[in-house]
């Protein structure tokens, strides 16, 4: 599969680039558009980056035999189930018309399975009958299992996109803010991320705290501080924020930590959207929600829409380990329309977390191993 990403003035220009290049096969994954910084900002147009996905026949035909080999319980399963049509089809011997309408019984009855493994797997009814409704349109009457699999899950690893994590450039330092409610486990999160950064890739990292609410979560992560041998400060208003970023300014990476809090409580998220507010806009930040995946699907929508209005934020899953059901990091994806960037799956620092794989998250979610 070949993935690239193309700019343009308009979405249309943008997807116009890709096309051209790709074919008019070429799928649009992404559409992300960069809003102008700084003062001059009202007089410069922004730009749009639409990622573009194209499948490679040679592609298709590994991805088929890959999905076949590690979906081994819900291939057993679509097998046996359409048993029943195949004996139908020699019935009826070479009657083209029958043959046919015994065909499109089979492919319907695959989807109807798959469909079902979606559903069990928490994928909400919305999405899975859209995935579904896609294939369908081009896959009316192919009977063939295989295919029918692979057109499925290539089709949900595009709607998750591709994964984009903390990216560091020439611009020091970058300051990365995690958001989200309580008990999420956002504070060792961070800590894993530091980690990385820190040990593995040799970078100069700080940790700051604005969560002033617990103490223990600030002690904890200077304890991560202490370890690392990086600084750490707690900050209590945006001029201390400003403050530090001059500070550290040969720094590569500041991670701040900010409290976590109900979703409906609009003072404290008012106190983090000042937060983030305060930032320079010429200054490099990114932003997190860091959600848990064994949240109820409902408290989810709440959660993501509660902070929408603060930034453009991207996705961080935590305890994936803790639930046998991933439906809802494919729900929260298509409903936000965030980013994914990273799942966590223990408590371990630094090594339970990493960098999201749709194409992991998809095999789960389509009954395999």
């Amino acid at each position: 599969m070949i993935i690239k990403k193309y700019q343009g003035r308009t979405e249309a220009e943008a997807v116009l680039k890709a096309k051209e290049e790709l074919g008019s096969t070429a799928i649009v994954m992404n559409v992300k558009i960069t809003r102008p910084k700084g003062i001059f900002r009202f007089f410069r147009s922004g730009t749009t980056e639409v990622t573009a996905a194209l499948e490679e026949p040679e592609d298709v035909l590994k991805e088929t035999s890959a999905i076949e080999k590690r979906l081994d319980s819900l291939q057993s399963m679509l097998e046996r189930q359409t048993a029943t049509g195949s004996e139908l089809k020699r019935e009826v011997g070479s009657d083209a018309v029958k043959e046919e309408a015994v065909e499109k019984s089979e492919a319907f009855h695959c989807m109807q399975l798959i469909y079902s493994t979606m559903i069990e797997n928490e994928v909400d009814e919305k999405y899975a009958n859209q995935i579904i409704g896609e294939i369908d349109q081009n896959m009316r009457s192919e009977a063939e299992l295989g295919s029918i699999l692979a057109g499925i899950y290539q089709k949900m690893i595009l709607k998750f996109g591709e994964a984009n994590p903390i990216t560091l450039s020439d611009q020091k330092p970058k300051t990365v803010f995690f958001i989200g409610p309580t008990g999420v486990g956002k504070t060792t999160t961070i800590a894993k991320i530091a980690s990385r950064f820190c040990v593995e890739e040799k970078k100069k990292v700080v940790l700051l705290t604005a969560d002033t609410y617990r103490i223990a979560a600030a002690e904890q992560l200077r304890t991560y501080a202490n370890i690392l041998d990086i600084p750490f400060r707690v900050i209590y208003t945006p001029e201390e924020l400003q403050q530090a970023e001059e500070d550290y300014a040969d720094y590569d990476l500041i991670l701040v930590d900010t409290a976590g809090h109900f979703y409906k409580n609009e003072d404290q998220k008012g106190e983090i959207k000042n937060l983030l507010d305060s930032m320079d806009q010429e200054a490099e930040t990114e932003v997190f929600l860091v959600v848990s995946a064994t949240t109820k699907y409902a408290d989810l929508i709440e959660i993501t829409q509660a902070y929408a209005g603060m930034a453009d934020y991207k996705l961080i899953f935590t305890k994936t380990d803790e639930t046998a059901k991933l439906g809802n990091l494919l729900n929260i994806k298509l409903h936000s329309g965030a980013e994914m960037s990273y799942i966590t799956c223990g408590q371990n620092v630094p090594d339970d977390i990493e960098q999201f794989n749709g194409q992991s998250i998809v095999k789960r979610l389509l009954g395999g191993k």
